[in-house]
């Protein structure tokens, strides 16, 4: 019962909408650190989709990136999908240890 309930919520609080694709010129680069940057639209954020990012599953939480990506961030030259911008900047705080550690 309890990880039912466990499971209902991670999946209520990480449910996004379905990426829609953009193309490559309708992206425009923001610099966040040294080797991360995080694309976005002049108007809206860009939207990727599952085939465009190098992870199948949000490393903190553990949503599938097929269920939504909300936000991404470029480490090491890759783009990984998040189900919402709270498990990005929490990827953030040390890449290497959550890319390890998959």
């Amino acid at each position: 019962m309890f990880l039912a309930a466990m499971l209902l919520f991670i999946l209520g609080s990480c449910n996004e909408a379905p990426a829609e694709k953009v193309t490559e010129n309708e992206m425009a680069p923001v610099k966040h650190g040294a080797s991360m940057e995080h694309h976005s639209t002049n108007d809206s954020a860009a939207k990727y989709t599952p085939e465009m990012v190098a992870n199948k599953r949000d490393f903190i939480c553990g949503m599938p990136v097929t269920a939504g990506i909300a936000d991404t961030a470029h480490y090491d030259g890759k783009v990984y999908g998040f189900c919402a911008s709270e498990c990005k900047a929490e990827f953030l705080q040390n890449p290497q240890a959550h890319i390890t550690a998959k």
